[in-house]
């Protein structure tokens, strides 16, 4: 059974990748940090008392259906938004503004303060890397993020992702040569 103190952190330690692997996932700031903080919640609430080994695996099982519930109500909430937009009104007076989600400030440490350009050239590379990733298919993706960001092997994977490890491999496979291939076409080998 994992301590409060180790359980405690395990999530502050996890808590940057899993949230850039729902960013990654539904492509919303607010929504992702709701993924993550709904995942932790559910993992200590309902999970506390398992061993602290079981914990990574676990807290991915439930980051990736907390995702894929996102999806679900979206879904959901798009068909009714749709049926009932047509007794909605129009109305010149209405406001259109967008609200821009407001990104939150990361630095990323490449140690290479005092070399700028290398600094400023790791950081478009790792932007490129991101905006590649963020096009994957979605089980690509998770597939990828898991067994690479994670670094969870192929059978930890397949549990999470409750399939077998040859779709686990050929998702990895594809996301691979399409990254490869995205970022050679960019410039970068």
């Amino acid at each position: 059974m994992a301590t409060r103190q180790e359980l405690s952190e395990f999530l502050s330690e996890v808590e940057l990748r899993a949230y850039k692997q729902a960013l990654f996932a539904v492509q919303d700031e607010h929504a992702a940090l709701d993924i993550v903080q709904d995942s932790m919640m559910k993992l200590v609430e309902k999970y506390s008392d398992k061993p602290l080994s079981e914990i990574p695996p676990l807290f991915q099982r439930i980051l990736q259906n907390t995702i894929r519930d996102f999806y679900r109500r979206q879904k959901s909430r798009s068909l009714w938004v749709t049926l009932f937009s047509s007794f909605i009104p129009d109305s010149d007076d209405r406001e259109t503004g967008t609200d821009i989600p407001e990104s939150l400030p990361v630095a990323p440490d490449f140690g290479c303060k005092n070399n700028p350009g290398t600094a400023a050239e790791q950081s478009q590379i790792i932007e490129l890397i991101s905006q590649a990733i963020e096009n994957l298919p979605p089980r690509q993706r998770e597939a990828f993020l898991l067994r690479y960001w994670e670094e969870m092997d192929v059978s930890e994977t397949a549990r999470v992702m409750d399939c077998s490890e040859g779709s686990v491999k050929t998702h990895c496979s594809r996301a691979a040569h399409t990254l490869a291939a995205l970022l050679e076409s960019k410039g970068i080998k």
